[in-house]
């Protein structure tokens, strides 16, 4: 009994001093994989936008996390193709990362004839936040509800015309797949931005907009622009009484074409600095913090495994290749 006593006792101590190094592995895989020198986000378009001010906010969080540089690299040109090319062609060792959009890394696919990368060429991180547009009309449009509003545009026959800030853009396409669902007609005119297009529809150059809430929010408290509906599939506490679009009518219940910006990494990046990175994300994503500044954007955070972003961003594809097919848009990259 007693060396049967001992031998327990000595494998109890032995398990005891084994669990250290048990659990070191464990602890390892949790931390997972982290930077040993400065990173860059790439933003494929101008300072100042949704896009850029999304990438800053994740870059200071990242900078905190991992004790490293992280600069934004802001790379605009070609509606976000000229960013989302050099990210492509950088190393797949997780220190150049993308803050992409529905732009590049969706409509772009169907809209460019030679586009120079392909969506394999990109890894799907996470999405980060998602925000929707609205769609306001100049006063002298007698509509104050979106069923009113299609009824005058199919009585226009074609006649109406509404504002984008540039052709393949996500605010033209909306304004293209509304008038696909509905089954109306409206002659689309493009800008050089938003701020030109919000312009001449305050001037009555042109009847309608499908601009960012944020942007048109002020016209509309000024009574310069009537608001009618959101693109987004859920209402928005800026506006809680404006109603989504796609609950006014039977034929715009598909209508969904929120904007969005998520993280991507080149091709070939080991899954461990994929995770670590999504990790990290989501993390920014649960602060307090991140959720009311996204809240003053009109944005929502939208967190997601690489496997679902991935799923996503696959359906926007699609989604947006039907759309431009139909409308018979083919653009070069310059």
């Amino acid at each position: 009994m007693v060396r049967s006593s001992r031998v327990s006792r000595r494998l109890v101590l032995a398990g005891a001093a084994a669990l250290p190094s048990l659990a070191a592995p464990s602890l390892a895989r949790a931390d997972g994989w982290r930077p040993k020198q400065a990173l860059r986000i790439v933003v494929p378009a101008a300072p100042g936008g949704t896009t850029d001010i999304v990438a800053r906010l994740l870059a200071s969080h990242l900078q905190q996390r991992w004790s490293q540089s992280v600069v934004v690299d802001n790379k605009s040109g070609a509606g976000g193709v000229v960013g989302s090319t050099e990210v492509v062609r950088a190393a797949p060792d997780g220190l150049t990362m993308l803050m992409g959009n529905i732009g590049p890394q969706s409509i772009a696919y169907s809209l460019y004839r030679n586009l120079p990368y392909k969506p394999e060429n990109l890894i799907p991180v996470s999405n980060v936040i998602t925000a929707p547009n609205v769609l306001v009309t100049h006063p002298a449009v007698p509509a104050k509800t979106v069923p009113q509003f299609v009824t005058w545009l199919r009585g226009r026959n074609g006649e109406a015309s509404y504002a984008s800030s540039g052709t393949g853009q996500s605010p033209h396409l909306s304004g293209a797949l509304f008038l696909q669902l509905v089954g109306a007609k409206a002659t689309h005119v493009p800008y050089r931005g938003a701020a030109p297009a919000l312009n001449d529809l305050v001037a009555g150059v042109t009847q309608y907009f499908f601009d960012n809430l944020t942007t048109a929010i002020e016209f509309v408290r000024a009574g310069k622009l009537n608001a009618l509906g959101l693109t987004s599939a859920q209402r928005n506490p800026m506006v809680p009484d404006l109603p989504p679009i796609r609950e006014t009518m039977p034929e715009l219940k598909d209508f969904d074409v929120s904007t969005w910006f998520g993280v991507f990494l080149p091709a070939g990046t080991p899954r461990d600095v994929v995770d670590a990175l999504n990790g990290e994300i989501k993390n920014f994503l649960e602060q307090d913090a991140t959720k009311e500044r996204f809240r003053t954007m009109a944005g929502f955070p939208a967190y997601g495994t690489p496997a679902q972003f991935n799923d996503f961003v696959r359906q926007q594809i699609a989604r947006w290749r039907g759309v431009i097919e139909k409308e018979g848009l083919k653009l070069d990259v310059n």
